[in-house]
């Protein structure tokens, strides 16, 4: 891996990133293909289309359904998907804590059930790892306990430790694995993961100890689960300072416009989130002026796009009206639409904060961007 500043401006930083799959250009937002899809019926050609850079994919889903197994021996990840650019993997760590009704968590690591057919299942780091190995992913993550926001900070500070002995076990692992001749991806690059909840001490104590260990990236998670936008960007402004600046930085889960934002201005390269296609499939669309509700009865017979000047594949050629329409008689499309503009609609913020950053104007930039979105002159 390469990873090289090409300008900052406060603590935000414009990074170049070169992968065995691929150049990664940052800040960016990675479109989240949970299951190896991103959900609104969004093909590899779409993607591409759009301007999507990273896709991430999530090893607890995969190795649940169709199996990590079944995936290495399609080839990987990138063969399964027919995506030949870079590819993270989340460890499967949240959703094990997320989805698992019934846990036990152990040194060793965690034994739950699954959430589609109740079988029992270990994951630890050595099993993340696997898992992540057999999906040939660019870039894996380290397999964490994302503890609640609102959890007490004993159990936090133990959960913590315990993150950070786990992640020492992962980067053996992965070292032993990128060794081994039957390894698809040997330059497979590990993220290491800072928990700490909404305690300022935990996390800097936590950002210091695995910044020691010389990792290819680190991420910021246990945050946007909870507690609230200016406790985020607090933990953001304590933490970030002390992971090494001349390695990327990745902020999990989040999330809005104006969140990503604000991410990008506390020094963060990676975002991922849902949003932008979950709220796409029920007709909330993004916009320079606000979110827009398509459902609503004003746009019954409005010609316009969803945004004048947008270059995406449904203001190029569709009206609210049209969009309105297929939505309230549940046709697909519809649905479709609206996550290819949510996604475009992303990654051109990304591209519009990255030539910001290279021109010296992200402060007037973000100020403007936020001002817009408060306005919501076009709903």
């Amino acid at each position: 891996m390469k990873y090289e500043l090409i300008a900052t401006e406060g603590r935000a930083k414009r990074a170049h990133m070169e992968t065995v799959h691929g150049v990664i250009e940052t800040p960016v937002f990675m479109n989240v293909g949970t299951v190896a899809a991103i959900k609104g019926a969004v093909s590899t050609e779409d993607l591409e289309g759009i301007g999507t850079q990273v896709q991430l994919s999530n090893t607890y889903h995969l190795h649940v359904r169709p199996g990590d197994e079944v995936v290495k021996k399609l080839g990987g990840l990138h063969k399964f998907m027919s995506w030949n650019r870079p590819i993270l993997t989340d460890s499967g760590g949240f959703q094990v804590f997320s989805l698992a009704t019934l846990r036990k968590i152990k040194e060793e690591g965690v034994y739950f059930n699954s959430h589609i057919d109740g079988r029992k299942i270990f994951m630890g780091p050595e099993e993340s790892m696997q898992i992540q190995s057999n999906l040939a992913s660019t870039i894996a993550m380290a397999f964490d306990e994302c503890p609640s926001s609102v959890a007490e900070k004993t159990y936090v500070s133990a959960s913590v430790d315990r993150t950070t002995r786990w992640l020492v076990r992962c980067r053996k692992k992965m070292a032993e694995l990128n060794s081994r001749e039957d390894t698809i991806n040997r330059s497979q690059l590990l993220f290491g993961i800072n928990q700490g909840g909404v305690y300022e001490d935990i996390r800097i104590d936590h950002a210091k100890a695995i910044a020691d260990m010389d990792l290819d990236g680190y991420a910021v998670g246990g945050l946007a689960v909870g507690e609230t936008h200016e406790e985020m960007y607090r933990i953001l402004e304590e933490t970030v300072p002390y992971l090494p600046a001349d390695k990327p930085v990745y902020l999990m889960g989040v999330g809005t416009p104006e969140n990503i934002l604000e991410g990008i201005d506390r020094g963060v390269d990676f975002f991922d989130c849902v949003y932008p296609s979950r709220n796409g499939r029920h007709g909330h669309v993004y916009t320079n002026r606000g979110k827009l509700n398509l459902f609503n009865a004003k746009f019954e017979l409005d010609e316009r796009p969803i945004e004048e000047g947008c270059g995406c594949p449904a203001c190029r050629r569709y009206s609210r009206a049209y969009i309105r329409h297929l939505l309230k008689a549940k046709e697909m499309l519809g649905m479709r639409l609206c996550v290819l503009h949510n996604l475009y609609f992303y990654n051109t913020m990304m591209t519009e904060a990255r030539n910001a950053l290279e021109s010296g104007r992200f402060s007037a930039y973000k100020k403007e961007k936020l001002e817009g979105f408060k306005e919501n002159a076009c709903s």
